[in-house]
Formats: C-alpha cells, structure tokens, sequence
C-alpha cells in the first residue's frame, strides 16, 4: 500500500472505537478470500467436472447475480426492519451449508450443472442481503470523515483477496479437484460469521418514512432515480458492470479453450485483477485529493475501455500476457469509481434511507452483470469468445458518455452539489 494510504489507515486507527471496525474488516476480509477461490473453483467445476461450454458458464455467471434482479429492490426495506449484524451472520451461516453442498454431490456421483446453478443462486441471494446490511452497518461505527480512507482499505483488502484467492483456488483444484476447493469458501463464510458475531448490534433509524414495504421500495428508489449525482454514478456502474459480467461468463471458457491453460495458470491470470485493483485502492485517496471524485467517474470509462481492448489480444504464452496486463489495468480503472460512488451514497443519503439506497443501486447495477453474462455466453456459442471480449470493450465508451451528459461534469468532487438539487430529490417532495 502506498505512504499516502498508510499515513491516512494510521491517523484513523488512533481514533477511539476503532476495534468494532476491524472486527468488520477481519470478517470482511476472511469471507472475501474465501469467495475469490470460488470465483476460480465453480466455473471450473462446470467446465472440467461437467464439460460446460459457453452458454452453460454464461448460464452458471448469471446464475451468481440473478439475485440482484429478484432481491435487489426487497433487500433494502427488509434489512431496514432488521439487525445489521443478525443479518450478516446469518447470511454466512446459510453461504457455509450451501456450499457444503457441492463437494458432497460431487464426491457421491450426483452432482449436476443445475445443482451448481441452484447453488450459485442461493449464495447470491444471501450475498445480497449480507452486502445490503454489510455497507449500512459500516457508517455505524466509522466516523464521516474516515468513510473515503476505510472503503479504500476495504476495497484494497478485496483486492488482495483476488490477488491471492485465485491463485489458492488454482492450487486448490489442481490437488484437491475443484468441488473440493469450495470447501475452503465454506470455512471462510463460518470464521466471518464468528467474528461478526462479537460486534455490537445496530439498527436504522426508523424515520417518519412510509410504513408499508411497497412504499418504502418505491422512495427508495425514486430517492436514487431523481437524484442528480446518484443517478447518472448509477448508470455508470450498469455499463461497467455489463462488462464485467461478460468478462465473469467467458474468461475461464475463453482460457481454457482458446488458450489452452491449466487450472494453475488460469488462477493466476485471473488473480492479476486483484493487483490492479489493490493498486488504485491504495492510491484512491490521494487521487480524490489531487483530481476530485467527480473527474475519477468522469475519466474512468475511458481508461477502462483501452484496458478492455488488451485482454482478447494474442495467443499462446503472448495471450497469457496480454490477458494478464489487460485484466490488471481495468481493475485499476474500476476501483476508484467504486470507492467514491459508494462513500457519497454513505455520507450523502439520509440516514433512515441508507439499506434502501444501496439496495436500490445495487438492484439496478449488479442487474446488469447476469444480463450481461447471459447476452456474452449467447454470443459467443456463434461468434467466439474472442470476438465477444473485444466487442465488449466497445461498450465501456457509454459510461463516461454517461457521466459528460450530467450535472457530475461541471462538479470537481461529487459532493460539491448545491444542496437545493439534493432536496429535490428526496422522495418526500
């Protein structure tokens, strides 16, 4: 991590109350590693144990964000009515015995590609939750003024577990078999819930809000909708995260078939992103400091879109190469953008919103990432993964398009908005 991160981690770990946040982090951390070994690990199990192809890892990747369509727009109103941290720690209870699952059917002769896709749904519709009263619960016990500097440690901590958890996860399946490398994210999810499980319980506040459910879904969205900053960051995302479901539905099939890689191999070309990404983690700060958080959405698409361009290029060892520095420099471009939208949604909605808020955007973001696996799968049973990746990077252009066509373009950081244009937006109006 850079000085500047670190000079920023260590003034806000002399503040008092910073345990409660590292018990956050340590789970946080714990259940992440656990997940980027599955990222690596199911689709293997589809493609080496039950000989899928693309439209069936288009299927499996969609499979892994269908939750977000179902459950994106409920989650927020139903973690409203809940505890934040009973939430959590039965969400990874219930990810730890689903997981189970797959290396038991495996290893009795019954397990199925739908079975991995009925997984893979059951452990989105838990992530979906636990995201939901996960990022509602941090505001409760870091101070305003450490949210920027605490999600760049928590999205540098991501990073590192794609770094190192897929590289594991390729390890793991070379000796273990791929079903059995599910069986180190399954003791991830129980270590996170045992440590969530040791910190103070929060809740919303209640607000003078709508009672009914239905109405605090429709507030909370159209709070986002009608917002000026949210909503255009918002469809930012959806672009961005169509790629990367794209991406999720084809790098495993287009490494395996079109480049000839081995388990270990594939590990690691995948864990490169986790670089990339702990990289501009750790530079976020500074860079909102130097450029502001409204110029990093605004440039991010464009940089993402020469990155995109890279990982279909080549062949042999030379795609190996390509695949992986393409891969590390658009994680780069995806982590800032990520850190700035999500810290304005903390600081700038009212408190009684907030699960509403980032259910909302996540509904409609993480929508994208499953339509965008399915539309990619489909594609390239005809035309080629290949052909699919590259187009793709085409794609990214609409973001920053996006972005110049809204009130963001004229801001320098994101919460330089008049407050007047944020009133209008709230859904009471």
């Amino acid at each position: 991590m850079s000085t500047l991160a670190t000079e920023d981690t260590a003034r806000d770990d002399a503040a008092p109350g910073a345990r409660p946040f590292w018990l956050y982090w340590a789970a946080t951390a714990t259940s992440n590693l656990g997940s980027a070994v599955t990222v690596v690990a199911m689709p293997l199990v589809a493609v080496t144990v039950l000989d899928a192809g693309p439209v069936q890892t288009g299927v499996l990747a969609a499979a892994s964000y269908a939750a977000w369509i179902v459950l994106g727009l409920p989650a927020g109103a139903i973690v409203h009515r809940l505890p934040l941290r009973a939430v959590q720690v039965a969400c990874d209870v219930v990810r730890a015995v689903v997981l189970l699952s797959v290396p038991v059917a495996a290893w009795t002769g019954h397990l199925t590609l739908w079975h991995l896709v009925v997984v893979a749904l059951l452990l989105n519709a838990a992530e979906v939750l636990f995201f939901t009263a996960n990022t509602t619960f941090l505001p409760a016990v870091v101070p305003r003024d450490q949210l920027t500097s605490r999600n760049s440690l928590i999205s540098g901590t991501h990073a590192v577990s794609q770094l190192g958890g897929p590289s594991l996860g390729g390890v793991l399946v070379q000796a273990a078999g791929a079903a059995g490398a599910l069986l180190a994210d399954a003791v991830s999810y129980v270590a996170s819930a045992v440590l969530l499980s040791r910190l103070p319980e929060r809740r919303q506040p209640a607000g003078d809000g709508p009672a009914s459910m239905r109405a605090q879904i429709a507030a909370g969205l159209r709070f986002v909708m009608r917002h000026p900053v949210m909503a255009p960051a918002t469809w930012w995302a959806v672009v961005t995260n169509a790629v990367c479901g794209a991406q999720l539905a084809l790098f495993t099939v287009y490494l395996v078939r079109e480049l000839d890689t081995p388990p270990v191999m594939v590990g690691i070309l995948l864990a490169v992103e986790g670089a990339g990404a702990l990289a501009a983690a750790a530079i976020t700060p500074w860079l909102v400091r130097r450029f502001g958080s409204a110029r990093i959405i605004l440039y991010d698409g464009v940089a993402g879109f020469l990155a995109a361009l890279l990982i279909p290029a080549g062949t042999g060892h030379l795609g190996w190469a390509c695949f992986a520095l393409g891969n590390l420099l658009f994680a780069a471009t995806v982590v800032p953008g990520s850190v700035v939208t999500r810290t304005y949604r903390q600081v700038a909605s009212p408190p009684e919103m907030l699960s509403r808020v980032m259910a909302t955007v996540r509904f409609v973001s993480w929508g994208a990432i499953p339509l965008g696996g399915l539309a990619a799968g489909a594609v390239a049973e005809a035309a080629g993964t290949r052909t699919v990746l590259l187009a793709s990077a085409f794609v990214l252009l609409l973001a920053p398009a996006i972005v110049w066509f809204s009130p963001v373009r004229h801001l320098r950081d994101l919460e330089d908005l008049p407050t007047r244009a944020v009133v209008e937006a709230r859904p009471d109006r």
